[in-house]
């Protein structure tokens, strides 16, 4: 019987998940400037997730004092690994600077809205940082393959997405754009885990399925999509996600490469005194308290 993965069994990935944070936040307290980093050949996952974590945290700190703005797209197969790379991105930062944003199908109001609208409206402000998780790159992959567009609307897409992002781009946001691509074998793999593994279940929804039977169709309308959008000002970048850890380490890796930042020393903050204490308190007896069974 082929061995299963720790992940698969039930709980596996939340404790992998608890012990991977303990693990990583050991290491914070050792932050010091930014310098050019090799990863050694027998790295360890942790240890090199901690040090890019902590090179994030300075970036968020940068695009807040000079008031950048950064829009970071994730497309990619199902089970590519999409989910991991941002949970991990957003792990250390703050989540008023750093938001993910993943919209749902349109609502009736929205299919009569010009198509980038509702995604205009989720576009980063000064001095933040949104992830996309799943874009307006929808119509050219999953409403193309499943018929919820139509040809022309289709190829209006294809026509007018570059302007869109050179518009962007030309407005001060800085655009990154990722494909997560993931072999047959490997997919297989983990949509047999998610069917198997209630942690993770709910990340196999009916379009998930039904997308298995367009696998070729997916695979042209990827193929087009990157042929008519890749452009010199807004370029995609394919991360090979066969290997998850290593996929999410040099996505991140990539990803502190194209926003210029440099360390900030915090201020040294010297804490207030207290106010005395001459306020009477209510009885505790008069207070509901969560019980406490750990």
């Amino acid at each position: 019987m082929a061995k299963k993965r720790k992940s698969e069994t039930s709980g596996g990935e939340v404790q992998e998940r608890a012990a991977e944070t303990a693990k990583a936040e050991q290491y914070w307290i050792l932050a010091n400037k930014s310098e050019p980093h090799v990863p050694p050949e027998n790295f360890k996952y942790v240890e090199e997730l901690t040090h890019l974590q902590i090179e994030l945290i300075k970036m968020q700190e940068w695009v807040k004092h000079n008031r950048l703005k950064v829009c970071v797209i994730f497309e990619g197969r199902d089970a590519a690994g999409k989910g991991g790379v941002i949970k991990r991105i957003t792990d250390p930062l703050n989540p008023r600077i750093c938001r993910v944003v993943a919209l749902s199908a349109p609502t009736e109001k929205e299919r009569g809205q010009w198509y980038f609208q509702r995604y205009a409206a989720e576009l980063p402000s000064a001095g933040e940082i949104v992830l996309f998780d799943r874009s307006w790159y929808n119509r050219a992959g999953v409403e193309r393959v499943m018929g919820f567009c139509t040809d022309e609307e289709y190829r209006e897409f294809l026509r007018a997405c570059p302007l869109f992002e050179e518009m962007l781009i030309k407005s001060g946001i800085i655009l990154i754009k990722y494909w997560f691509s993931v072999n047959d074998e490997e997919q297989e793999v983990r949509f047999q885990e998610r069917m198997r593994n209630p942690i993770k279940r709910w990340k196999l929804s009916g379009m998930d399925i039904e997308s298995r039977r367009h696998w070729v169709d997916y695979s042209r309308a990827k193929d087009t999509m990157l042929a008519e959008t890749d452009t010199k000002i807004s370029p995609w970048y394919v991360v090979n996600s066969d290997d998850k850890k290593k996929s999410r380490l040099n996505c991140i890796a990539h990803l502190l490469s194209k926003v210029p930042y440099k360390d900030l020393k915090p201020v040294e903050i010297e804490l207030p005194p207290r106010q005395s204490d001459d306020y009477k308190r209510p009885k505790m007896s008069s207070q509901r308290f969560v019980p406490e069974i750990y």
